[in-house]
């Protein structure tokens, strides 16, 4: 892990990954405390997409993990690298880097999981190592080899063949001793694959780690659309601000569309990673930049998404302290007795805002010092 000061960011690519962060540091709960604020029902509809979906389906909560992967390829297709022309010396030392950051991702997701459970035990076996973050370091990794190796022509077919061969896999092909198209948790391709090859236990015992092996595959997709989604903010200059957030408003709705189509025979589901639930999750993804793209960088809004924006900055490492901070116990001790001394229906929402306050004001600090930590 690296401290540095980066001279140039797209702001509007720190935003909406603060956006996304956001929920992880406590504002999933924001609907729940206004609705015992002001009694209003409307807030439950908005709360309802604040959990995961329990299997087919789709809620917004569902996007926080694709979209940071989304991400991660637009901050590739910025200003993508063909290296597969220099001298297999000179590339050493990117694969190198990228094999580091792959590794270091993966052992900080298995830290923030404790995956170990309460202490550190002997036995391997005892460990979960399926992440969020292992999983957008594969997807972050393989997506940069083939930015590295292929065109962007090839990149498409490639994403392409992915779903399309996931497709095949999971609901044509049945496994062994099973049936073909069981996308259930115990009959799916997923849960053959994690019994065999993830190692140490799944989350929460389930016959499916909602992070494990044959789901990472479709995951890499989600970083390829974002590669596309980043070469087209760089052309901007050539094609026009404005005509590029409707170039990536277009983008998203076309995805938006075809996977809700292919929903009706392969549906959307965020465990199983559906090559639906991919199509759907980019066309919302590209959709939001397209948003922000113009708030943000188009419209100089940089200090309306301030508060986005010092989370996006330092996203690693506050989502790393989510898990091993006590965040809860720092707000109610600086700002308990305000909370307290308030009316009962204000308490869960200025507890929430509590919560909120004291891991923004780390972030403002560590903005205004030009700290950025990445890995």
């Amino acid at each position: 892990m690296t401290t540095k000061t980066e001279k140039k960011r797209l702001a509007s690519l720190d935003a909406l990954r603060g956006m996304d962060m956001f929920w992880i540091l406590g504002g999933q709960s924001i609907f729940a405390a206004l609705f015992v604020l002001t009694g209003w029902q409307g807030w439950k509809i908005f709360e309802a997409h604040t959990v995961h979906s329990a299997w087919h389906g789709f809620t917004f909560y569902d996007l926080i993990f694709p979209l940071f992967i989304f991400l991660s390829g637009v901050a590739m297709g910025l200003s993508p690298k063909r290296i597969d022309h220099l001298p297999f010396s000179e590339r050493r030392g990117y694969y190198n880097k990228a094999l580091k950051r792959l590794f270091l991702l993966s052992a900080l997701g298995v830290l923030y999981n404790h995956g170990w459970g309460v202490g550190i035990p002997a036995a391997l076996d005892e460990v979960r190592y399926a992440s969020v973050l292992g999983r957008i370091a594969i997807a972050w990794f393989f997506c940069m080899l083939l930015v590295w190796h292929t065109s962007l022509r090839m990149l498409a077919l490639i994403g392409g063949g992915v779903l399309v061969g996931y497709w095949v896999l999971l609901c044509f092909i049945p496994v062994p001793g099973g049936i073909a198209g069981d996308l259930s948790a115990k009959g799916s391709w997923n849960a053959w694959v994690d019994s065999i090859f993830l190692p140490g236990i799944s989350y929460q015992n389930r016959p499916v780690d909602p992070e494990g092996v044959l789901s990472s595959l479709p995951a890499i997709v989600n970083a390829i659309a974002g590669v596309f989604a980043g070469r087209l903010i760089a052309q901007a200059q050539n094609v026009g601000q404005w005509h590029t957030v409707g170039r990536l408003f277009l983008f998203g709705l076309v995805s938006l569309g075809l996977g809700w189509l292919w929903d009706l025979h392969f549906p959307v589901n965020k465990e199983l990673w559906t090559s639906s639930f991919v199509l759907v999750t980019v066309g919302w993804s590209a959709i939001l930049l397209a948003a922000f793209y113009a708030l943000v960088d188009v419209l100089n809004g940089q200090r309306f998404a301030y508060l986005f924006v010092i989370i996006g900055a330092n996203s690693i490492i506050i989502y790393l302290a989510s898990s091993l901070v006590n965040w809860a116990f720092v707000s109610r001790s600086v700002f308990g007795g305000v909370i307290s001394g308030s009316p009962a229906q204000w308490q869960p929402f200025l507890s929430v805002v509590a919560l909120l306050a004291v891991q923004l004001i780390v972030l403002h600090w560590m903005y205004k010092r030009k700290i950025f930590v990445s890995v």
